[in-house]
């Protein structure tokens, strides 16, 4: 089992979010801006050595301080997210410089985030900011083109000789069909076996068609908090949650709206019987109130020692399959991130070199 880790590469300015959110805004600037919201609530959360790096560092610095921090603590590779909205791109930068400097030293895939952008963040009013698109074979053909760039990296990962693709909401495009018809016949032209899609379980569900996908990854906590919380835990997370609604509606100082413990969420992750096309998917800590603020979502009693008691139950279990991904190696705004953080340093990573072995 080889542990992928998800990649957010919005730690750099662009124009649609200095329009959006204001001049020079990044992911940093939730994180920095961030309330504790209840006691003992960490926030805000601060890098390792106030590491706010930057992504667009034509130089890939703070791609190669990854790669040999995820090497060394048994990181195989990292899934980074792809935004594109029928040839519109967005954020695409990083993941350019980490094609076009061979040099650096780590497997990584594409996972196209196939939403709608919206503005939702920070209690707004929302509003779509940029509406995701399909469009027809031409668009495809555009995206694979773009997309063969990175293919042809030899640290791109592959299956069978098939590139990886990994569909955030693979279900949302109804004319995946045709698009992987298309990728297909493109691939093979190529000198692939084909592409491997690999389907989102997330909040909104799993891809019921299974004859276009070649495999499904685990996108946690959302998928067990939004399909798989039942019974006691499931009414009492939304009592609570009501409750909290409602005296948001006359207090001042609000209170955070969303609360959970880790635990159980690791506990129906473990205890969840997975088909074999499944790779298991898992996060060390979740906490996007830097993002939502009241009407957030906050994991706690999360830590880096039950973390490792976890990780070493789904080795147990799954140790079989191909790949374990986790939800993510910097969300930053989201709470969930493997990076060194100046309460924790480095023990999440050691975390997973502790049980799926590493350099340290």
């Amino acid at each position: 089992m080889k542990i992928l880790a998800l990649y957010l590469p919005q730690f750099h300015s662009i124009p649609e979010n200095d329009k959006w959110w204001g001049k020079g805004y990044t992911e940093w600037t939730a994180v920095k801006n961030a309330k504790p919201l209840f006691a003992n609530h960490y926030q805000p959360r601060i890098p390792l050595d106030n590491n706010y790096y930057d992504l667009s560092n034509n130089s890939g610095k703070t791609w190669f301080w990854q790669a040999e921090l995820a090497r060394k603590f048994g990181i195989y590779g990292f899934c980074i997210y792809h935004y594109w909205f029928e040839g519109k791109q967005l954020l695409e930068r990083p993941m350019e410089i980490l094609r076009d400097r061979k040099e650096i030293d780590i497997n990584y895939c594409i996972c196209w985030a196939n939403e709608t952008w919206s503005r939702n963040w920070y209690a707004q009013e929302r509003t779509v900011l940029l509406e995701q698109r399909y469009g027809d074979e031409s668009a495809w053909i555009k995206h694979f083109e773009y997309l063969n760039t990175f293919f042809r990296d030899k640290r791109y990962i592959k299956i069978d000789n098939k590139p990886v693709i990994n569909i955030y909401h693979s279900q949302e495009i109804t004319c995946l069909k045709e698009m992987l018809e298309c990728w297909n016949r493109l691939a093979i032209q190529e000198g692939y076996a084909g592409v491997y899609i690999v389907s989102g379980a997330t909040s909104k569900g799993t891809d019921i068609r299974e004859e276009l996908i070649d495999a499904i990854y685990e996108f946690e906590p959302g998928y067990v908090l939004k399909n798989l919380l039942k019974g006691k835990d499931k009414y009492q997370y939304l009592f609570r949650t009501g409750i909290s609604r409602l005296l948001n509606r006359v207090r001042k100082n609000k209170l955070l709206e969303h609360k959970i413990d880790i635990g159980m969420i690791y506990n129906y992750i473990e205890n969840t019987v997975l088909s074999e096309n499944v790779f298991p998917g898992t996060f060390p800590q979740w906490d996007n109130t830097p993002r939502t603020g009241s009407s957030g979502l906050c994991y706690i009693n999360s830590s880096p020692e039950l973390f490792r008691e976890h990780l070493q139950a789904l080795r147990t279990k799954y140790g079989n399959r191909k790949f374990l991904y986790i939800n993510a190696w910097n969300e930053w705004g989201e709470g969930a991130y493997l990076e060194p953080d100046e309460r924790y340093k480095y023990e999440y990573l050691q975390a997973i070199s502790d049980v799926f072995g590493g350099e340290s």
